[in-house]
């Protein structure tokens, strides 16, 4: 493809971006300053050679630069530490621990990274520094002290951890709090001292750790990189199972597909309540009303606040008269999409979770996957064995949601702490308790994708919000936000769903310099980081914009490329 060129906004420092993307004041929380770079001293050593209470090393080896691939990636060389903490027995007798691994690069940036995984735990992921949105390379490609961990329960633990107290405690915010002093005394013993600025970041269940670490560890991390944070998993998960129960109203009746976590084999056929060509038909209506809302008609919906005012399910959507053709929906179909982006709630009409965003990305794999399989399968499993109190086989269509979560918020003599508690940063509702963080310097970066289908990117929205109100006004000194358009959970969608945001969070902590304007790029036909299939068939294989921090916009600027993020202005 050949390359135009590009006006200033993506060629030069993020100050000047700052200067032409806002109209703020100056950032005022103190600047931590740089950390300094170090060499490798131990790495076989550490063997034998670290001790830390509670902590077992079981394997050191010494990994030669290009033995492990990121992608396309070579990653640098480094020493591989793998180890536990915590090993007991648990009250139901099986054996639990914290299990680790830590990569330590021979040439070191001074910097530490705990890496938040997703989902249920229950792994341990390579300790790549793995980012959000399909990204080509990772921090420990950048340098950092990597640690990745299983949150205190293997895999085969996976959907019987809930039932014990305190594997339960590990998975919710233990886990990190009991790895990161130890993380960083391995750093001591293997560099000769501790890190100068520690970081923490995920996706997903990931993002909730970082958020959860921001509320409970704030001063064990100067900058958070928080993706899609399911930090209300539990009311999330009930939202799930509320779609479903909605769902199951329009669906085929007697119709099954196969999962191998049912109880049976097999779970309730969703997908014909909102099948894909009618996911596009409703799209296609999101993207006449509110495409061009950021000068271009583009297949991307910028202005996302906007397009919530401007797009009416009922009238833009046409209404099937008789049967349905996928080009249209029907009144019933209607009534649950509406009740569905508007939030989940009680029979009662209690709330159970936040609205969510139209957004043409609705017609991703993903969205249908979180909709109509996992609210069948994943998260019952979840609300039932490790948010309630006491845990219990869930009825996904036939639950009172409104009983369920009275149980959520529930304690007893053997689960001292509610679901609610341990999965949630204390004080979330009004986040006074993180000024101490912001008067420190330390930054927080969240991104989340528009069409995300399990974790609202309205909640998302709605906290940053709140934040700023709690603070006394605005948070673009310490805490900035990035909506992906287009995006599902964490990458996929017809979205321009690779980035970068762990650099800009560094330079922010670091030099003082907010971003702004953060160039995504589309992950097409030869993309070294992985291929996204889902995008529209006439985007260029490398279609980039501008991820826009909230609450700017990317408006495109009447000419130049399409496909080029230098032909759009955050503003």
């Amino acid at each position: 493809m050949k390359h135009r060129s590009r006006p200033l906004l993506l060629l030069v420092p993020a100050a000047l971006l700052l200067a032409s993307c806002s109209t703020s004041p100056p950032a005022t929380p103190p600047v931590l300053g740089a950390s300094r770079a170090a060499t490798l001293q131990t790495c076989e050593g550490l063997l034998a050679g670290f001790r830390h209470e509670q902590t077992q090393i079981d394997a050191v080896t010494a990994v030669a630069e290009g033995a492990l691939k990121q992608g396309a990636q070579a990653m640098p060389a480094h020493c591989l530490v793998k180890g536990s903490m915590h090993k007991r027995k648990g009250s139901d007798g099986r054996d639990y621990a914290i299990g680790f691994e830590m990569r330590l690069p021979q040439a070191w940036n001074g910097r530490f990274y705990y890496q938040g995984n997703g989902g249920l735990d229950g792994n341990v992921q390579p300790a790549l520094g793995a980012l959000g949105g399909g990204p080509l390379t990772g921090a420990l490609f950048q340098g950092f002290a990597v640690i990745s961990s299983d949150a205190g329960h293997t895999g085969a633990q996976t959907t019987v951890f809930g039932l014990e107290p305190q594997a339960r405690l590990d998975y919710g915010y233990q886990a990190v709090a009991k790895l990161t002093p130890m993380a960083k005394e391995l750093i001591r013993t293997a560099y000769g001292r501790g890190p100068d600025r520690s970081y923490i970041g995920g996706c997903s269940n990931g993002g909730r750790h970082a958020m959860v670490a921001a509320a409970r560890l704030g001063e064990q991390y100067d900058g958070y990189l928080i993706g899609a944070p399911g930090y209300r998993l539990p009311h999330a998960a009930l939202a799930q199972l509320w779609g479903a129960q909605q769902f199951s109203t329009l669906a085929t009746p007697g119709a099954t597909a196969p999962h191998p976590l049912a109880p049976q084999g097999r779970i309730p056929d969703l997908s014909s309540a909102f099948t894909p060509q009618e996911r596009q038909t409703v799209a296609q209506a999101i993207l006449a009303q509110c495409d061009a809302l950021d000068g271009a008609r583009d297949g991307l919906v910028q202005d996302v606040q906007a397009c919530q005012a401007r797009f009416n399910l009922q009238t833009d959507v046409p209404t099937c008269s008789a049967e349905r053709t996928g080009q249209c929906l029907s009144t019933a179909q209607k009534q649950v999409l509406g009740t569905l982006f508007s939030g989940a709630r009680s029979s009662s009409g209690q709330p159970l979770y936040a609205p969510f965003p139209y957004d043409s990305g609705l017609v991703g794999a993903n969205w249908g996957t979180w909709k109509f399989v996992n609210s069948l399968a994943l998260d019952p499993l979840a609300v039932g064995t490790v948010f309630s109190v006491p845990p219990g086989r869930v009825e996904v269509l036939k639950e009172d949601l409104g009983a369920r979560l009275a149980l959520l918020n529930a304690t007893d003599d053997n689960y001292k702490e509610s679901g609610l508690s341990l999965m949630t940063p204390p004080g979330h509702e009004q986040p006074v308790n993180l000024a101490p963080l912001r008067a420190r310097g330390a930054r927080i970066l969240l991104y989340h994708g528009v069409s995300d289908a399990v974790f609202s990117a309205e909640d998302t929205r709605r906290w940053i919000e709140t934040l700023g109100k709690a603070l006394g006004g605005s948070t673009e000194d310490f805490a900035r936000y990035f909506p992906v358009p287009g995006m599902n959970h964490c990458s996929g969608g017809p979205a321009t769903d690779q980035f970068d945001l762990l650099g800009p969070l560094v330079q922010w902590v670091e030099q003082g310099v907010p971003p702004q304007a953060v160039k995504a790029v589309a992950r097409g036909a030869g993309n070294a980081g992985g291929v996204n299939a889902e995008l529209p068939a006439d985007w260029s294989a490398t279609r980039s914009r501008p991820l826009c921090a909230y609450p700017a916009v990317a408006r495109y600027q009447g000419q130049g490329s399409l496909e080029d993020a230098g032909s759009f202005i955050c503003q």
